[in-house]
Parts: C-alpha cells; structure tokens; sequence
C-alpha cells in the first residue's frame, strides 16, 4: 500500500501530545497515537502499571486527550469493567473503554481478571502493546519473551528457556466476538482492527507488536523496520479470531528467514547457528498450525 493511501486511512485528529516520556524509537507511543486517531475523544483508558504509566506523565498533567484511569498491576480489565458497568447505568453506550496494558500486565499479572472478563464477555476493548519483557521495571523476562532471549533475570548464560506464550490462542479459546493480531509497522492494518473491534460489543482484544529499542538492543530509528521484520519472517503473524472459531490472516507473506531478524537484536547476540535454526523450525511449524486453523474456519 502507498504512503498516500495510508495517509488517507489515517484520521486527522491528535490526541495523544508530542511531549511523552518515552524512550526514542519506542513503539508503545505510536501503537497508542493510531489506535485513539479510531477510537476518538470518546474514548476512556484504563492503565495499570506498565511503560504506559511513565510515558503519560506525571499526574495531573497526561499526554492523553481522553480520560486516562491508573489502576494496579493486575487490575486492568476488571477496572475496565466496572467502568462499562457505571457507564451503562448513565445510559451511555458510546464511550468505548479501552485497557491499555504491557506482556507483563497481560500474559502474567492480569491474565486472571482478563479470563474473568473475557468469560462474562464484558463490553470493552482490551490492547495489549507487546515489547515482550518486563521493560519499565528493568528488562526482567515476561511469558511474552521468545525463547533464547537475554534479560536481566534471564542472562546470556542461562537465556529464556521457554517459548513465548500464544495469548491470541488463548483469547480466541474464551470465544470472545474478536481477537486480533497487529504491529505498529503496518498502520493500515492496525487501524482497520480498531476500526472493526470499535463496532462490535463484548470483549476485544489487540495483541500489537510494540518493538523496544533498549530492551531488543537495536538503535532507535530501526523500530519500524524491526517491527516489518517479524511479520514477514512469521514470528509475528497479522491475523484475526471472530467468536473463536474464524481465523484468517490479514496479511500473507513469504516467510523470510528469521535470521537476519535475530541477529539485528542484542538480546539475541550469544545464540548459535544451531539455534537459529531451531527458532527457524519452529516458527514453520507454527505457521502450518495457523494454516491449518484457517483452512478449518467455517
């Protein structure tokens, strides 16, 4: 798609300010910039503990144009509930309520109160900006970080042992009305998914690839690059869950080798030629999986 069509599909509106506190390069800011130019001013986040809480600014003051809500760590959907709940009792059903949480707050620390949620079908939209680790508090390892990855509690010699946990699997199994993949790198995708969630009632949820210089290691300007990177070696695959049972993907790729992707990144710096292929490996035979749920779809 040409730079002048996705200009078009974007909207005009700003509300969120240049003057954040984010690092250089960081992708939460723009995945937030382009998920609020859809939903619009009648829009109300809900924020636990996250990069997002220092990037907002200090209180009183928010780089936010819209109501924004500190909650705890674990909180976020539940708060983003009770919300919706005050707001039906006014009889408004035009305000969307959004949480806004890390892997950290997502994966790990409120994934009990977002099952909950997601049970009930509770009518909000849930974002989950991925930098898959634990980047606020110091680059302590999430379930979001890949398998091999260094962090501060998972150095170079005893790196991530785990793979990364299949949130989209795991959202898309609670039969919630849509689940959805996404990245900053890709604008028009993005946008197209709000703009879908913002129509629906019940819970949504967005899982945006949100590139972090500091904690991947790469300089700041190569985010966008980055963030290409992933989806078209099939790392980060664009794709969508209605009701739990349609899968399609939004966007068919090649599926470049993960090496370049890998080898661009600090955190993966001491992995062996062995190991790229074992992530290479696996990344196929998750593609195939997903092929499989797609040719499956009703």
């Amino acid at each position: 798609m040409s730079q002048v069509m996705i200009k078009e599909l974007v909207p005009r509106r700003e509300l969120v300010d240049p003057g954040h506190l984010a690092c250089p390069g960081c992708g939460a800011p723009l995945a937030m910039r382009l998920v609020l130019k859809e939903l619009g001013e009648k829009t109300i986040v809900v924020l636990p503990a996250c990069c997002w809480s220092i990037i907002a600014g200090p209180y009183p003051q928010s780089s936010l144009h819209v109501p924004l809500y500190h909650t705890a760590f674990e909180t976020a959907a539940a708060v983003a509930s009770g919300i919706r709940a005050a707001l039906d009792v006014r009889g408004d059903t035009d305000t969307t309520v959004m949480a806004w949480a890390g892997d950290g707050g997502t994966f790990d620390i409120g994934l009990q109160a977002l099952s909950g949620a997601a049970e009930r079908n509770e009518d909000f939209l849930y974002v989950c900006y991925d930098n898959e680790a634990y980047m606020n508090t110091g680059i302590q390892r999430s379930s979001a970080t890949p398998w091999g990855a260094w962090t501060t509690t998972t150095p170079r010699s005893q790196p991530q042992g785990t793979k990364k946990k299949d949130i989209l699997s795991i959202m898309a199994a609670h039969r919630i009305p849509y689940a959805a993949t996404a990245c900053v790198s890709y604008p028009a995708d993005l946008l197209e998914k709000v703009r879908k969630a913002k129509s629906i009632r019940g819970t949504r949820f967005l899982h945006i690839l949100s590139p972090c210089p500091p904690g991947w290691k790469f300089s700041d300007e190569q985010s966008i690059e980055m963030g290409r990177k992933a989806v078209q070696n099939r790392i980060f695959p664009l794709m969508e869950v209605e009701d739990g049972i349609r899968w399609r993907f939004t966007m068919e790729t090649d599926g470049d080798r993960v090496e370049p992707y890998i080898k661009a990144q600090g955190r993966f710096r001491h992995l062996t030629d062995e190991d790229m292929v074992r992530i290479q490996d696996e990344v196929n035979a998750r593609w195939e999986y997903l092929e499989r749920m797609v040719a499956s779809s009703p």
